[in-house]
C-alpha cells in the first residue's frame, strides 16, 4: 500500500476528559447503562477523575447539554446514555428523532466525538436486554466506542 496512511480505532488510555450525559427518564435501565459504561472506562484504564457524569430530566435535555459542555471546552468526549421506549403515540418519534439529530449537530458543529448510547426501542424487554449485565450493554459499547473515537481523533492529529 506504499505510502498509505491507515488511522485505525484502538483502546489506548491516556489522560482526557470524558463526559457522560444521562438521562433520569427510565431511570432504572439508565443506571444499567451508566454502571455497565463505568465499568468498561475502568477496566481500561480510565481514571475517576478523568469522568464528569451530568444527569438530565430526559432525552430532549441531552443534546443542549452536550452542547453547552462541547462551548465550554470541558470534554474530549462525551457519552450519551438514556432510553425512549416507544408509546401508544407519536412521542416516541418526536423525542428519538430531535434527540438523534441534535447530538449528531452537537458532534458536527464542535468537532467532538458524541457517542450515541440512547436506546430507542419498542418495549421495555427490549430495553431490558439492551441494559443487560452481559457483553450486550449499550453503555458499555457506548464506552468502548468513546476510547476508540478518542484514540482516533488523536492520531487524526484533530
Amino acid at each position: 500500500m506504499g505510502d498509505l496512511k491507515i488511522i485505525e480505532s484502538s483502546i489506548e488510555t491516556s489522560d482526557c476528559q470524558i463526559a457522560i450525559i444521562a438521562s433520569n427518564y427510565n431511570k432504572h435501565i439508565v443506571e444499567r447503562l451508566i454502571k455497565a459504561c463505568l465499568d468498561t472506562l475502568y477496566s481500561n484504564g480510565v481514571e475517576p477523575d478523568w469522568i464528569t457524569l451530568v444527569k438530565v430530566p430526559g432525552a430532549m435535555e441531552i443534546p443542549i447539554t452536550a452542547k453547552v459542555i462541547s462551548e465550554k471546552a470541558k470534554a474530549d468526549v462525551i457519552i450519551t446514555l438514556g432510553v425512549i421506549i416507544r408509546g401508544e403515540t407519536s412521542h416516541f418519534d418526536v423525542i428519538a428523532h430531535e434527540c438523534t439529530n441534535g447530538i449528531a449537530r452537537v458532534a458536527l458543529d464542535f468537532n467532538i466525538p458524541v457517542i450515541f448510547g440512547v436506546l430507542t426501542v419498542e418495549n421495555a424487554e427490549q430495553a431490558m436486554d439492551r441494559s443487560s449485565d452481559d457483553e450486550r450493554n449499550k453503555g458499555s459499547e457506548a464506552a468502548l466506542t468513546a476510547l476508540e473515537m478518542l484514540n482516533v481523533m488523536k492520531r487524526a492529529g484533530l
